[in-house]
């Protein structure tokens, strides 16, 4: 096979870093950090009540915590000036929500998750980080960690416990305005080796770990409209560096005659949450925070997934790519790629919905197209069907950002005579 090399994607200043809880772009070396506390008999500073923390969260409630202290957040430990203890407990100085070390010390990169609202977000999101933990963390040789105890109690509570365990399908996600919620964090770190005849001052090179920040949201379609909750969104838009668009094709009028037997169709009765609407709303977005003019492509990579295929009729995609199964060998099969970008946009322009793949490559520089399904079959009553959660392609667009980010190599496979 063939090996292509990743496009760099735009850089980084080494000396920054963003919170990924805030999205407040600080210099590493005003990072600062939490004392340890009292650990055992070992002397250490009380909890107190920490206003930066409690302010984020719009409650006192479990941010009482021992101190935070201003020290050069680029070493890995500080010593408290009020108990002597040693830590390595870095947190964001506008906030004070934890920044793990392997996220401050790599270019750690955040990518946005957005859709309207019957697109299927949260399923999605319990589905993307199961697989990311078992099946294609193993095949990345990848972990995912979450950056914070938060995230590890909502998604037991909130996705895995009810999807992944009970087979309940997750509610429709109500708006932030009436339901307060914060992002889930996590830190994926992918090890890769430094190449056999590499050398450093006569040693084999140690493996490179590169990381990447995947700070998702559970929007509501709504929340991009209202006034009290658009704020924190377009920050944390306006933060990432990749945004992930999830379509439900079941909302492209067009689409209406390609539905399966038995599988209502979900129409949205607000235009302004039809698919194209949301994504135009995020765009103007982003463009009035960066400036840009209107004829200027804006530089962020969007992944746009169709999901939710396994409701379209099985002889519409028999004879595509979106019917073979991705391989698992920890790489991007480039030839499938481009293949099932170019099957996606046939099906958008045949369901007249080609406005849609126009608007895209007027205002992205870069953009694909994805099909997936989350939950690999139409669910009955509320309830996952009889096969159980089964994923198809769920990581696609995931893993075209990691390749787009230099973190995973591409390949084009030798076929017969080439």
């Amino acid at each position: 096979m063939l090996l292509d090399k990743a496009r760099k994607p735009g850089a980084h200043s080494r000396g920054d870093v963003t919170c990924p809880y805030c999205f407040a772009v600080v210099a590493l070396q005003r990072v600062e950090f939490r004392c340890r506390g009292q650990v055992g008999r070992r002397p250490g500073c009380p909890p107190e009540l920490d206003q930066a923390l409690a302010d984020y969260m719009g409650s006192p409630a479990g941010a009482s915590l021992p101190p935070v202290f201003a020290a050069d957040g680029r070493k890995s430990r500080a010593e408290c000036p009020d108990c002597g203890q040693a830590t390595g407990n870095r947190v964001c100085p506008e906030c004070h929500n934890p920044l793990p070390s392997a996220y401050c010390d790599s270019p750690g990169r955040i990518v946005a998750l957005v859709g309207a609202k019957n697109a299927g977000k949260s399923t999605y999101i319990a589905v993307l980080l199961h697989e990311l933990m078992n099946r294609v963390g193993t095949e990345l040789d990848a972990s995912l960690v979450a950056c914070d105890d938060r995230t590890i109690e909502r998604y037991k509570r909130d996705f895995a416990r009810p999807l992944l365990e009970e087979r309940r399908l997750l509610p429709t996600t109500t708006s932030a305005a009436t339901s307060p919620r914060e992002p889930l964090v996590y830190l994926l770190s992918r090890s890769r080796p430094a190449g056999r005849l590499s050398k450093v001052r006569g040693r084999a090179a140690r493996d490179r770990t590169d990381s990447l920040a995947l700070v998702l949201f559970d929007t509501a379609g709504e929340d991009l409209r209202s006034r009290e909750v658009r704020d924190l969104h377009l920050r944390y838009l306006e933060a990432a560096d990749a945004i992930i668009f999830l379509v439900d094709p079941l909302e492209l009028p067009g689409a209406r005659s390609e539905v399966a037997d038995g599988t209502p169709p979900t129409m949205a009765d607000d235009p302004d949450s039809e698919p194209i609407n949301i994504i135009a709303r995020v765009t103007e977005a982003l463009r009035q925070r960066a400036g840009t003019k209107p004829g200027d492509p804006l530089k962020v990579p969007v992944a746009v997934a169709l999901t939710k295929i396994d409701a379209l009729r099985p002889e519409l995609l028999r004879q595509s790519a979106l019917h073979r199964t991705r391989g698992g060998e920890g790489v991007l099969d480039l030839d499938d790629r481009e293949a099932v970008d170019e099957q996606v946009r046939a099906m958008l322009h045949d369901w007249q919905s080609g406005k849609l793949d126009l608007y895209l490559r007027q205002q992205y520089a870069e953009y694909a197209l994805f099909g997936l399904s989350a939950l690999g079959g139409v669910p009955h009553d509320g309830r996952v069907g009889t096969g159980g959660v089964r994923p198809y392609r769920a990581e696609d667009p995931l893993l075209w950002l990691l390749y787009r980010f230099g973190m995973l190599d591409g390949v084009r496979p030798q076929r017969d005579g080439g």
